[in-house]
């Protein structure tokens, strides 16, 4: 198929923004026969009007799972159109609506939303070709080429560059730093929003002490959004910083302890834990001072007979059993998978002239074989050194982190205790850019969190720019 080019206008802060969007595929070869294993979907949009000579930012941009199609970060946060929701990102009714968006990312570089083989519409040429992409180093082989052979195709070896994800998309991001960079294409800067590159941080299992303290300053903040805390408690921001200091200070050692605890430490912990979970004393002692996300989803607000979401805990679910150990489904994605899916298929043929019959795989529904992690599995699946790699080697790529204080997927305290291990150099430790927000994984839902959103990452683009006139000219 061709690719598909359409005209559109957007105001933003009172100016029109002509552009155009194309929607097309682009084969991924057999690197030795030449066959062409897979096609990979994509919507690109390109600022019109460009004056002689001018170059923008180009950046590329994808979800996670791994499974996952890009509509989330295209029609909920960078691109020029976006899914209305209320205003904290909890779903409407239908009939859902779309409206322009008045926080996009377009006005600072063009866009390139990815859907990765198996999300979207794109495909392996063969059903039993799947699974060569379906593992972390066949998805950045793919991932990486597509990239290759669009700036290839569209004459972009010369923009600034940029590569940003979401969740799993992080991993991949850190990833492609590396990939890129060994095949002579340097980035600008990567973008990783609500991020996970060491996957031993969200591990629970047995021996593994490492998630409990990073997950507990956004227990402190959904139990302190549900009133679950004192009255009298004081604001967030100093509450989460309470609880962080505890989390590194005294928290890993007292775990550390394990059945060498004494009676006296292990009652300290508890009223620790206690003014930072909102949970029963007894509950916590039983749990053996070990809450995984899924039994504070759970506990926290089972006295009200709700659970938590798991991408956004302000969002509420119900289980049919009272007694249930495990949330009957997550809240959070509830609330966004019907406006999003529903809005996307509409926009995809209605406004961007795309037309077909094929299914649009949202979430791991087009894998149809297991994800392959590696040797050691899922948990053993880390992906800092790729990205300490690029930075180093790299010294002028920056690095954007986004995290939501509400987020039990990927907790913003893992994100800086990831990333606080990298080993850096101060010089190369200052490309390193921070932002957190009072919203879940998916910051941009909640309409002041996306706007924060965007003020972050227009600095931040001017920041991680060239200082050349022809690079800053498109801005």
């Amino acid at each position: 198929m061709h690719p598909r080019l359409c005209a559109h206008t957007i105001t933003l802060n009172g100016q029109p923004l002509r552009y155009n969007s194309t929607t097309g595929f682009l084969p991924i070869r057999n690197s030795t026969t030449g066959e062409t294993e897979a096609t990979i979907f994509y919507v690109a949009y390109t600022k019109a009007d460009l004056a002689p000579g001018e170059k923008r930012p180009l950046l590329f941009a994808f979800n996670g799972g791994p499974g996952s199609a890009s509509l989330w970060v295209h029609i909920g946060a960078m691109g020029p159109r976006r899914v209305k929701l209320l205003e904290d990102g909890s779903l409407p009714p239908p009939p859902y609506q779309m409206e322009d968006n008045e926080a996009t990312w377009l006005d600072k570089a063009d866009l390139v939303f990815i859907d990765p083989v198996g999300t979207g519409y794109s495909r392996p040429a063969k059903p039993e070709l799947g699974q060569k992409f379906w593992s972390v180093l066949g998805d950045l082989d793919s991932v990486g080429e597509f990239i290759r052979l669009y700036i290839s195709r569209n004459q972009r070896w010369d923009s600034p560059i940029f590569v940003g994800g979401e969740s799993y998309g992080t991993t991949r991001t850190a990833g492609l730093s590396a990939w890129l960079l060994d095949r002579g294409i340097a980035l600008n800067g990567v973008i990783l929003m609500s991020s996970v590159l060491n996957f031993q941080t969200l591990n629970f299992g047995p021996g593994n002490d490492l998630p409990y303290p990073l997950y507990l300053p956004t227990y402190t903040a959904a139990a302190w959004y549900h009133h679950k805390l004192p009255a009298s408690e004081k604001s967030l921001p100093a509450l989460i910083a309470e609880a962080e200091k505890w989390a590194t200070n005294e928290y890993p050692s007292i775990l550390a302890k394990g059945d060498s605890l004494t009676p006296q430490e292990r009652e300290q912990a508890l009223t620790h834990l206690v003014r930072y979970t909102g949970l029963d004393k007894h509950y916590l002692d039983h749990a053996n001072l070990r809450v995984s996300l899924f039994d504070f989803s759970t506990e926290l607000l089972r006295d009200r007979q709700r659970t938590l979401g798991r991408y956004d805990s302000r969002l509420k679910g119900t289980n049919e059993s009272g007694i249930a150990t495990f949330p009957d489904y997550d809240a959070s994605y509830a609330a966004i998978a019907p406006p999003f899916i529903t809005l996307f298929n509409q926009y995809v043929r209605a406004d961007l002239g795309y037309q077909t019959d094929s299914p649009y795989y949202v979430m791991t529904e087009g894998l149809t074989a297991p994800w392959y992690w590696g040797p050691g599995g899922r948990n053993a699946t880390n992906l800092t050194n790729s990205l300490r790699t690029a930075m180093v080697q790299n010294p002028y790529m920056k690095v954007f982190v986004a995290a939501g204080h509400y987020d039990l997927a990927t907790p913003f305290f893992e994100a800086r205790y990831t990333l606080d291990h990298l080993n850096l150099e101060p010089a190369i430790r200052r490309n390193l850019t921070f932002a957190e927000y009072e919203a879940g994984h998916m910051m941009y839902i909640d309409t002041a969190s996306r706007h924060k959103l965007k003020a972050d990452i227009a600095a931040w683009f001017d920041a991680a720019l060239p200082s050349t006139s022809i690079a800053r000219k498109s801005l």
